[in-house]
C-alpha cells in the first residue's frame, strides 16, 4: 500500500482531536491517562491546544494524587 493510499485510509477515520472535542462536549473530563488508554493518544496537550486555536474554550484543572499534579480538561 503506498503512503496516498494509507493517508486517505487515515482520513476517514475522525481525528483524535475531534473524538477529544465529542467527548468534552458529552460533559466528560479527560486526563492525559485516559486519553493514553481510550485512543493511544501519547500528547493531549497538544490536542487541547488544538481545540483551543480553533476557538474552543477548554478548562484545565490541576489534579495531585499520590504526589503527582496532572491536569484534567473540560469544557465549561
Amino acid at each position: 500500500m503506498s503512503n496516498t493510499n494509507t493517508t486517505r485510509t487515515m482520513n476517514k477515520q475522525p481525528s483524535t482531536t475531534k473524538k477529544i472535542h465529542a467527548l468534552l462536549l458529552r460533559g466528560y473530563k479527560l486526563t492525559p491517562m485516559q486519553a493514553l488508554e481510550k485512543w493511544g493518544c501519547m500528547r493531549l496537550g497538544a490536542r487541547i491546544h488544538e481545540l483551543r486555536k480553533s476557538g474552543v474554550d477548554v478548562i484545565t484543572t490541576p489534579i495531585t494524587r499520590n504526589g503527582k499534579t496532572f491536569a484534567q480538561y473540560h469544557l465549561p
